[in-house]
């Protein structure tokens, strides 16, 4: 497998209806919609992971947003989490710019990939451990088609490090038992792969100040450097008291 497979597979992903309860779901979103999206066509589909098939370093989080990633069809895109996750890219010099409104607005990463382990919108945000077993075996493919130049990976919350770790060892790295756990911060090595975690993108981290703009322009910087993509700043230069 080779990274020309990736938009086979993106393709492969976004025509899944493997899980009734979420097929059922983000269909019915789309049809009803949000009053403020109603001029909105909605995806209304599984989301595939969103950047270049030869990027170096990949940030997973847990799954498209009901009125996000569901209504655009790209991955934190359209949602409130995406503005965080996208300005902090930005910020560090790995995103063209801070805003994700649609799939058609010119965003593009550099030499990173987003993607999740749950690639359709979930009820109350929170798939079952059926359904995050069932959606694994496309994170596995994606994992063995970025390997050639992946060297960092940044894991947004608990919920996604526990649902990639076991991919990480279907698609064959090495990972350690008892698995690493989940701690804004931790840092593992993988086989020539650096595992990060980092507190989720979520509303309620950010606006509880749990995760704030600086901890998370950290997180990815250092991976970015691990991976060997060039970045800008550095904690003191854009630390903030807003932050």
């Amino acid at each position: 497998m080779d990274a020309s497979g990736l938009p086979l597979l993106d393709r492969r992903i976004a025509d899944c209806r493997a899980c009734p309860r979420l097929v059922s779901w983000r269909e019915e979103v789309a049809r009803t919609k949000r009053a403020a999206f109603a001029d909105w066509t909605y995806w209304g589909r599984p989301v595939p992971g969103f950047g270049p098939a030869d990027a170096r370093l990949l940030i997973v989080g847990l799954a498209p947003a009901a009125h996000g990633g569901n209504r655009t069809g790209r991955m934190f895109t359209g949602d409130r989490s995406g503005d965080v996750l996208y300005e902090a890219l930005y910020d560090v010099g790995l995103a063209s710019q801070p805003t994700a409104v649609h799939a058609h607005d010119g965003l593009e990463l550099h030499g990173v990939r987003v993607t999740s382990p749950v690639h359709c919108a979930p009820p109350a945000n929170k798939p079952t451990p059926e359904e995050r077993d069932t959606c694994r075996p496309w994170l596995v493919q994606e994992l063995r088609l970025l390997r050639p130049t992946l060297r960092a990976v940044v894991v947004l919350g608990a919920f996604g490090w526990q649902a990639a770790l076991p991919a990480f060892a279907e698609a064959g790295w090495s990972v350690p038992r008892p698995r690493p756990a989940f701690s804004h911060g931790a840092r593992f090595h993988l086989d020539g792969l650096e595992l990060f975690g980092c507190f989720h993108v979520s509303q309620r981290n950010t606006f509880t100040g749990r995760l704030t703009p600086t901890m998370l322009r950290d997180v990815l910087r250092t991976a970015g450097r691990v991976a060997e993509l060039p970045t800008r700043g550095g904690q003191e230069a854009d630390a903030s008291p807003g932050d």
